[in-house]
């Protein structure tokens, strides 16, 4: 019975940015999505500016589109985790947290996991961020600790 209700669980959804705390985040998430045969949401948020124009060399300039970036990290992120229930990904415009609270909610996910460097105290998508996600999340929380002592801190809210 456990195996079933934990096969009808949502996804878990893990905040991804190119961070080593989120790298450590994405390794926790894939193994609990593994283990209890949910699936895996990758979410990375990018700015309201999701086109920009960089200065080249001389006078060339170059456009860069930020969500097809990070679109393309997610895919290569991807490719590299050994998780065997599927994995989705989604690139969201806007401010991080309410964009991993808003993908926790349309995806109806069980769990959202962050990563933390305990050795500076540094959140991989700022402390901030970290804080507003508790708060808001329509599903349990599981911050997990990179530096030292890897056991994840998991916080609930009813």
């Amino acid at each position: 019975m456990q195996e079933q209700l934990n096969t009808l669980a949502g996804p878990v959804v893990v905040g991804v940015d190119q961070s080593p705390a989120a790298r450590v985040a994405v390794r926790r998430a894939d193994a609990i999505a593994a283990e209890s045969g949910r699936a895996l949401h990758l979410v990375h948020a990018v700015g309201k500016r999701a086109v920009v124009e960089v200065a080249g060399v001389g006078s060339d300039r170059y456009t860069v589109d930020l969500q097809r970036a990070a679109e393309d990290m997610l895919n290569a992120l991807e490719r590299e985790l050994s998780c065997t229930s599927p994995i989705t990904t989604a690139a969201v415009v806007g401010p991080t947290a309410r964009a991993l609270c808003d993908e926790a909610r349309l995806v109806e996910a069980s769990l959202i996991v962050l990563g933390r460097d305990r050795a500076t105290g540094r959140f991989s998508l700022r402390r901030s961020i970290a804080d507003q996600v508790s708060r808001q999340a329509p599903c349990e929380v599981e911050v997990v600790e990179t530096h030292q002592d890897p056991r994840p801190l998991t916080v609930r809210f009813a």
